[in-house]
């Protein structure tokens, strides 16, 4: 592990000293490569969809795993949208002239050796890779076993062009132990390593964020809610909320919870019930939801589940501050919305909802890289602190202080 470890933090220098343009040049090459392969790809995909079906992994599992011909497609054009993306490293995010006549310039430059630990979709690790590069960081890649062959053969084909460009493959690598001890040796080696992110199941953030000795940005799970306010548009609520939940269930950015004003709930309750319905959505609700609608009871472990599946707990609130307290109490600070057409409501939510992403009058499912425009994400980042929100290569950088002088001393 240190010597793979000591070979990645080799390449940091020479990584976060490449231009641009030849940065640029190799993701699209890359992209090229990915579409040239693409037949290979799902070759390789398909072992590992047939090891899920035989090891039963869940739809939404199954769904994040598969790649065709348009998915890879999607996967080269996000490293072409990466590559379009203005240079991250080397903007001079601040500058001044001290009493001192010292000129100081507060510059973007990359983290170095960036961990990322990661569950099921292989897209990821090509997205990743490239914003890791992109951003001048090297990529050490750990991702699920349910999709080892997958993630191998994309790995592959990145190294191999940057072979052809006549730099080392350990720029971008896969963790060579994959097991549990080797992420445990991993976020321990902050000689070598100089961030961890790490996505996925409650159990593997909480474990690696009690036993790293490196950094961690938290990529946590989504308890995101949408609120319909009594002054909401009905057409509008529909639309969002049925989105948010059963565009894509199997996700961290859809929505877990809806809560209703109470004002309203007699009159959107019924019509929302019957669109839930017919998406096949599993409903379950509050003592007051049960009074417009005949569901299932919601238990407070409801409220704290990330379901990850087309199930939906539904809340009914007297008013925004009743509102408010919920998502304080079972929000994972990821994405929030309220549905209201009255600007006071919408100031209050936005101002008091502690999340990174916190929407009015549009679907959850908006938090992503790609619709934020920063062409992929390492991942929906939970922390406060250095990342917040969807993680793309600004993110990916911090930053040194460069002084310039002329024979001055203290």
């Amino acid at each position: 592990m240190q010597e793979f470890l000591a070979k990645a933090k080799s390449c940091t220098q020479q990584l976060a000293t490449l231009d641009g343009k030849t940065k640029n040049r190799i993701l699209n090459k890359m992209a090229d490569a990915l579409e040239d392969n693409a037949n290979i790809i799902i070759s390789e995909n398909a072992k590992d969809m047939k090891a899920g079906k035989e090891e039963n992994l869940d739809t939404a599992l199954l769904d994040r795993l598969y790649l065709d011909e348009s998915r890879v497609a999607d996967i080269a054009q996000s490293l072409r949208d990466i590559a379009s993306l203005k240079e991250p490293v080397g903007r001079v995010l601040d500058g001044w002239v001290t009493e001192d006549n010292l000129r100081i310039e507060k510059v973007s430059v990359p983290i170095g050796v960036v961990g990322v630990i990661y569950e099921s979709r292989p897209n990821v690790t090509s997205d990743v890779a490239g914003l890791c590069f992109k951003s001048g960081n090297v990529a050490i890649l750990k991702g699920g076993k349910e999709a080892e062959h997958s993630n191998a053969i994309i790995a592959k084909i990145l190294q191999r062009v940057l072979e052809i460009y006549k730099l080392p493959k350990e720029m971008i690598s896969l963790l060579p132990d994959s097991t549990r001890e080797g992420v445990a040796e991993l976020i321990r080696q902050d000689k070598y390593v100089d961030l961890i992110v790490p996505r996925g199941g409650e159990g593997l953030i909480s474990y690696i964020s009690q036993n790293s000795s490196v950094p961690v940005v938290k990529h946590d799970k989504g308890l995101c809610h949408t609120y319909i306010h009594r002054d909401a548009s009905h057409e509008k609520a529909i639309r969002i909320a049925v989105n948010a939940k059963c565009q894509r269930p199997g996700v961290c950015n859809a929505m877990e919870t809806l809560i209703v004003d109470f004002a309203i709930a007699k009159d959107i309750l019924p019509k929302l019930y019957k669109y839930f319905i017919d998406a096949g959505t599993k409903l379950k609700g509050c003592a007051k939801t049960k009074q417009f609608i005949y569901i299932d009871s919601a238990t407070d472990k409801d409220f704290n589940t990330e379901h990850l599946s087309n199930q939906l707990n539904i809340k009914v609130v007297e008013n925004l501050g009743e509102a408010l307290e919920h998502i304080a109490k079972y929000g994972s600070g990821h994405s929030e919305a309220i549905i209201t057409e009255n600007y006071s409501a919408t100031e209050k939510f936005l101002d008091a909802v502690d999340a990174s992403c916190v929407y009015v009058n549009a679907s959850t499912r908006f938090t992503d890289g790609g619709a934020f425009g920063f062409g992929a994400e390492v991942g929906i980042s939970t922390n406060k602190l250095h990342a917040r929100g969807p993680m793309g290569i600004n993110e990916l950088t911090t930053y040194k202080f460069k002084i310039y002088g002329n024979g001055q001393v203290r």
